[in-house]
């Protein structure tokens, strides 16, 4: 396959998954607001600075009031990462390796590109927001569901599928870390009903919490809901069963193509690190440090990706 058609594969579903990602961020600080008695500026700022555009946002605004922020993440075309933005760069990923895609999977790219131009062609209130971010998260998923439903499992689909697995546990990452290192207004919230709460945002998020509960009867504590994202897997957004579908995509494509790239071994040491801890050791040692030195490592895969597999050739 040529490098263009892989990058186009495989940032298509990144940003697919990154437009989703930042709906569910902007869900967590809107829930996590909600339990302020106060604006609320502090969580709607972490949520800025989970998604990486703090500076891009500083430029445009002095406070992080909360109608600012949701039209930053949600339509601003001078936002790279915006909800908007990102799912016009898939759309147009989608158009470049359109002789890739099965029809259903440009059609429904290309329809929920059109609904979505509409539906964020004017500002979103707070109390539409709830019903904006399920379209949009229902909308990502329906051009996952087909992709899944009608694409052969080849080297496209590993592409595709490494795009989508290393977004997502980027994510699961950083809203775990926002919610433990930014969030919290102090230690001595922590085990309180306002920690609790916070917590259970996050499984919503996340939408896990639901399997949770089957799990854990609805004991929510930081050690177990943090555990469940990271090391659960069975969970499609823990940090393991995106780290073990990533190895598995990769060696797919060694398979195919006879040769194993960097990129691999970097996959098999990210797993090997996280099937040797435990989270009391995390707990112990710093969830934040922990969650940075992921990310780090996330980060630096998906960019052996592009050079093994000579994205930009």
């Amino acid at each position: 396959m040529l490098g263009k058609t892989a990058s186009g594969l495989y940032w298509m579903f990144r940003q697919l998954e990154r437009s989703e990602n930042t709906a569910r961020l902007l869900e967590a600080g809107f829930r996590m607001a909600l339990t302020r008695q106060a604006s609320g500026q502090a969580e709607w700022a972490s949520v800025v600075r989970t998604a990486s555009c703090d500076d891009g946002f500083r430029e445009r605004h002095d406070t992080y009031e909360a109608g600012r922020v949701i039209d930053f993440l949600l339509r601003d075309a001078g936002n790279p990462v915006s909800v908007l933005s990102v799912f016009q760069q898939a759309r147009n990923n989608a158009r470049m390796v359109r002789p890739a895609l099965t029809r259903e999977v440009w059609e429904s790219t290309n329809e929920s590109w059109l609904l979505l131009k509409d539906l964020l062609a004017k500002p979103v209130s707070q109390s539409e927001l709830p019903n904006v971010l399920a379209t949009i998260r229902q909308r990502s998923a329906m051009v996952r569901g087909a992709w899944h439903g009608t694409a052969l499992r080849n080297d496209i689909y590993s592409f595709a599928r490494l795009g989508t697995r290393i977004e997502r546990a980027d994510n699961t990452a950083r809203i775990l870390d926002v919610k433990y290192y930014v969030l919290l207004p102090s230690a001595a919230s922590i085990g309180s009903s306002l920690d609790n709460v916070q917590w259970e945002s996050i499984l919503r998020s996340a939408s896990a919490a639901r399997a949770f509960n089957w799990l854990h009867g609805g004991e929510t504590t930081p050690y177990k809901i943090a555990d469940f994202l990271i090391f659960n897997p069975q969970m499609p957004r823990s940090l393991v069963f995106c780290a073990r579908d990533d190895l598995q995509a990769l060696e797919d494509l060694a398979a195919m193509y006879g040769h194993r790239p960097e990129s691999a071994d970097r996959a098999k040491a990210i797993l090997d690190d996280l099937d040797g801890q435990d989270i009391d050791a995390i707990f112990k040692s710093g969830l934040h440090e922990f969650l940075s030195e992921f990310l780090r490592a996330n980060n630096a895969l998906g960019s052996q990706i592009e050079t093994d597999y000579r994205f930009n050739a």
